[in-house]
Parts: C-alpha cells; sequence; structure tokens
C-alpha cells in the first residue's frame, strides 16, 4: 500500500530536521550556517501544525547545548523562550541550573523561561535569584523573569490596554501600557534606578515600539533616549539596550552601538549584542568596516559575534526574504 501524503510529510520533516540538527550540533560547521540552521529550527518549532515536529525541532536546538560556543549556547536558550512551546522548558531549568555553565548562557536561560510564562518555573528562577555569591546577570535575570510570569498570570494584564508592536518577539518585559506618556517621560523612567527592573525595561520596550516605523516623529528622539541606557551601571540592562536597538535597526543607533562594540573595558554580553546589532543594519555606509576590526577581538563571544554579523550584513544587502534558510515543514511555509 502506498504511503500516505500525511506520513511522507512527517518523513520529509523528520529528515529536514535531523539534517538541521546535524548542521547546528557540527563544530565543522562555519557558525553563520549553524546560526542559519538554529533558526530554520526555531521556525519549524513554532509554525508547524505537527506536533512531533515543533517537538523534534526543539529537542534539536537543545541538543545545542553540547557545544563550547557561549555565544551558539545563548542564541539557543533565546530560541528555546520565543517557540510557546512547553517541551523548551526542561533543557531551559537545565542550563540555568548548570553552575558549570557561562552566566551568559545561564542568564537567557533565565529570561527564556520568563517568555514561556509558566507559573512552574518561579520556584527555580527564585532559587537561583536569591543563591548566595549568584553572578549578577543571572540574579538581575531571575528577578525580571518572575515579575514577568507574575505579570503574564496577573488580573492587571488583563485591564491593561498595550500598543500592537511592531515586533513579533515575546520580549523580557512588555512595554507599558498606552498612557500617553512622552519619550521624555519614558526616558525618566528607563534610568530611574529606583524603580524595579521590570519597570525599567518595560519603559525600554515603550520606546522600542515609539522608534518604529523609523520615519515615526518619536523615532530619533527614542532612540536617543535608549542610548542613554548604556550610562547604566548593570551589564544586563547595557545588554538589552543593545539588543532593543538589534530590532529597530535605526541608522540613528549606529554612534552609540559603535562605541560599546569598541569599548574594550565593556561586558562582553554588551559587546557581543552591540555587534550583532550592527550586523542588521549592515546595509549602512561604514558599519562592515566598524565590525571587521574586531574579528581578531580578544574575547570569543565577540569575535564570532562579529563573523555571525558580518554575515547579517551581506544579507541586508541582498535580495533574501529571509536570513535563515527556512525549510517547508509540516504545514509550515518561508
Amino acid at each position: 500500500m502506498a504511503p500516505s501524503a500525511d506520513s511522507s510529510e512527517r518523513s520529509s520533516a523528520a529528515t529536514t530536521i535531523a539534517s538541521l540538527r546535524k548542521s547546528l550540533c557540527s563544530e565543522e560547521t562555519p557558525l553563520p550556517v549553524r546560526f542559519r540552521a538554529l533558526f530554520s529550527l526555531k521556525h519549524v518549532a513554532q509554525t508547524s501544525d505537527d506536533p512531533t515536529a515543533a517537538v523534534a525541532a526543539i529537542e534539536a536546538i537543545a541538543a545545542g547545548f553540547a557545544s563550547p560556543s557561549a555565544l551558539l549556547k545563548h542564541e539557543l536558550a533565546y530560541c528555546l523562550g520565543q517557540t510557546k512551546n512547553d517541551a523548551a522548558a526542561k533543557p531551559l531549568r537545565d542550563v540555568l541550573s548548570d553552575l558549570s555553565e557561562d552566566p551568559m548562557c545561564r542568564h537567557e536561560a533565565a529570561e527564556a523561561l520568563g517568555a514561556l510564562g509558566h507559573a512552574e518555573s518561579l520556584e527555580l528562577l527564585k532559587q537561583f535569584r536569591d543563591r548566595a555569591g549568584e553572578e549578577v546577570v543571572v540574579k538581575e535575570t531571575c528577578e525580571i523573569a518572575i515579575d514577568r510570569i507574575e505579570w503574564e498570570n496577573s488580573k492587571e494584564r488583563q485591564a491593561e490596554k498595550l500598543r500592537q508592536s511592531d515586533f513579533a518577539s515575546i520580549d523580557p518585559a512588555p512595554p507599558l501600557p498606552e498612557s500617553g506618556k512622552t519619550v521624555e517621560e519614558l526616558g525618566r523612567t528607563l534610568m530611574d534606578t529606583e524603580q524595579p527592573l521590570f519597570k525599567r525595561y518595560r519603559a525600554m520596550f515603550a520606546l522600542r515600539d515609539l522608534a518604529s516605523p523609523p520615519d515615526l516623529p518619536t523615532a530619533v528622539p527614542a532612540v536617543h533616549a535608549l542610548a542613554a541606557g548604556f550610562k547604566d551601571s548593570s551589564a544586563l540592562f547595557r545588554h538589552e539596550i543593545a539588543f532593543v536597538f538589534g530590532q529597530l535597526a535605526h541608522p540613528a543607533s549606529i554612534p552609540a552601538l559603535t562605541e560599546a562594540l569598541s569599548d574594550t573595558n565593556e561586558a562582553s554580553m554588551v559587546r557581543h549584542e552591540a555587534a550583532e546589532a550592527l550586523g542588521s543594519l549592515g546595509d549602512e555606509e561604514g558599519v562592515e568596516e566598524t565590525l571587521k576590526k574586531f574579528l581578531h577581538d580578544k574575547e570569543r563571544v565577540v569575535r564570532e559575534s562579529v563573523i555571525v554579523a558580518l554575515d547579517m550584513a551581506e544579507y541586508e544587502k541582498g535580495t533574501d526574504a529571509e536570513y535563515a534558510l527556512i525549510p517547508e515543514v509540516g504545514g509550515a511555509s518561508a
């Protein structure tokens, strides 16, 4: 008897996922190709109509945690948090709980658990927020993730009117609700260290949304307000500013990103995020030349970020519809 169309599709999906997993997990594969495999697997996990394929894609992503590259592993954690799939929770909890893991990866795992929004993760997040001797970046991320999960499951959330964002990402904090607050007011909240980090992050993402699309009258002032965040004492906070600039890809952010990347005394998690953000601006004059100066940086995570950023810059100048080479798997389409 001939195989059904459904079984053929499942077989094709399984083959594609296995191929992507092999590319992702091979240390012989160039880093940009591994990133493209990762983003393809994330796409499958997010959009596949077949739950088996989605879980297989998540397991393939999690298999990448065996890599020695902190940059890749932190990106794995981020992608798992974006899947909205319960199967992503266990590998993320394992990474957060592994004290031998790079703090940048553990922080990203904590943030991803916040993105998934499961109340079942609260106990573990509180454990590491309160752990004596814990890395500051991990403690702060756990604090924000706890607040996000509690907000996600609160009555307050139902009452809030949030502005429709141009960005599909699940962020560490939602933007502050629509209230007519000006860029200047949001900028003050952003930099008010008396406020909880979660509220300051909410101001950050509200400013992001006021900077998109880039021709909004509030866009350049919002970018400048965000750039002030690079003066904050928290490396976690500064790295998130760079991440937001990567989302926006607004040319007005180039000077601040270049300064952050160029400061060799800056935390590597901030510099690497600045490099990737510049990659999203790769079609702007001078950006590629700036990135190339750091191809031999003393920090591995910065060097690797520059390699990925230059690959992104090439894409920005090209005609590909998607950065990742998205396969059509289990009902998902490019």
